[in-house]
């Protein structure tokens, strides 16, 4: 019964929207101010390991007990996360810009720098070193992992992560023999595409070893080894002295750096790139400033931080980067997502055994209600054109970026 009441005690702070609640020995009850859009159903008393941490993470508590097949939801999934961005309550401290400069310009210590390092390796290795047999499984043929660009909702998946590539390259207006940088490569479809393309010569970098073999196996095959390299390093140990870019690409890494180091990796872009250079920064960006919500972090992104577009904006003057353009991806992610699900959930079954059934349960609640938050504008995505410094040069409008 102290599960029960705790339960009942933190859900009751749950008071903007409106869900009703199914227990395990049959009480319904409502909660919130609004009629029940949706039911949480409790199949069997959940198996929680501290009564005490019902209250203080709800979201994770919730998140644990569906992963373990406690609980599941009955209505959309998009009323369920609309509700839980509503309640999440947004206590963050402000990070002081000076302290942030301070500790920028001074340099990190070279102890404190391998630690941020390792660190970030585990996070990138806990996600996406899953397996290439995982993801493979229900990515499309590009393997592209980010959100796709839907010129029409009937595009295919495959075609929507083309569009995308291309979309974000002929923003960066690359030329013959100009030097690409993309930050966290992925599998490696965009370095391939500019090479093909425009003929640039492209390097990827990437801190998972299964995306540094699948991308290279990739180049390999298609012979363009000449133009397009893959490196297994962190963004930090790139040596400016040595690589000099004329454009920069980074589609999906900004959200893991963490809020700390923002800076650090805007500083590290500027060291990168060319005087009048091009930055294509592409990031999942938070409607207000929040933490990551415990679930995420403890199971699917340990590390990341979702920004907002006003503390984003808010450094680029610190690092000479002038804003171009601005693009909001959000509805293009939740169809992205939509697509994931739908394909993730056709081969759950026939996965591998070593992915068991809380882990599928995991990746189905990561992909559905990251599809609903997007839908309901509780995040997202956002595409920031950047020059280094002043860039008189560029075309006068923005027609360019949307012309076949």
């Amino acid at each position: 019964m102290l599960k029960k009441a705790a339960l009942k005690a933190a859900l009751s702070h749950w008071n903007k929207g409106g869900f009703s609640v199914r227990f395990w020995d049959g009480e319904e009850k409502s909660y919130g101010t609004e009629p029940p859009k949706f039911t949480i159903i409790f199949s069997r008393e959940p198996n929680l390991k501290d009564v005490k941490n019902i209250s203080s993470d709800l979201i994770l508590t919730l998140g644990e007990a569906y992963m373990d097949g406690s609980i599941d939801f009955e209505g959309s999934i998009d009323d369920v996360i609309a509700v839980m961005f509503q309640n999440q309550e947004h206590d963050i401290k402000k990070h002081a810009i000076d302290d942030l400069r301070k500790k920028l310009f001074a340099g990190i210590e070279e102890q404190k720098k391998e630690k941020i390092e390792e660190q970030e390796k585990k996070n990138i290795h806990s996600h996406y070193d899953i397996g290439n047999d995982f993801y493979s499984k229900w990515l499309d043929e590009t393997m592209s992992y980010s959100c796709a660009y839907f010129k029409h909702t009937t595009d295919t998946l495959k075609d929507a992560q083309l569009n995308k590539i291309d979309h974000s390259l002929q923003k960066l207006l690359l030329k013959k023999d100009e030097t690409l940088l993309d930050i966290g490569c992925g599998w490696g479809w965009l370095v391939i595409r500019a090479a093909q393309k425009y003929g640039v010569k492209a390097t990827g970098i990437t801190l998972s070893e299964e995306q540094y073999i699948g991308a290279t196996e990739r180049i390999k095959k298609l012979g363009l080894s000449d133009r397009v390299e893959i490196l297994l390093l962190n963004y930090m140990d790139l040596d400016p002295q040595k690589y000099q870019f004329d454009k920069i690409v980074s589609i999906g890494m900004f959200e893991h750096v963490g809020k700390e180091f923002l800076p650090l990796y805007l500083h590290k872009v500027n060291t990168l790139l060319k005087k009048q250079g091009l930055f294509l920064l592409h990031s999942i960006m938070g409607f207000t400033e929040a933490p990551t919500n415990s679930w995420m972090k403890k199971y699917i992104f340990p590390g990341g931080y979702v920004p907002t577009v006003h503390e984003t904006v808010g450094y680029f003057p610190d690092f000479n980067f002038y804003l171009l353009h601005l693009e909001s991806l959000r509805r293009h992610y939740a169809f992205t997502l939509d697509e994931w699900y739908k394909r993730f959930m056709t081969c759950r079954d026939i996965l591998p055994e070593k992915y068991d059934e809380k882990f599928k349960r995991m990746w189905g609640l990561y992909l559905s209600g990251c599809a609903a938050a997007f839908r309901t504008g509780n995040i997202d995505i956002v595409q920031f054109l950047l020059s280094k410094g002043v860039n008189n040069t560029l075309p006068m409008t923005n027609k360019y970026m949307y012309e076949e």
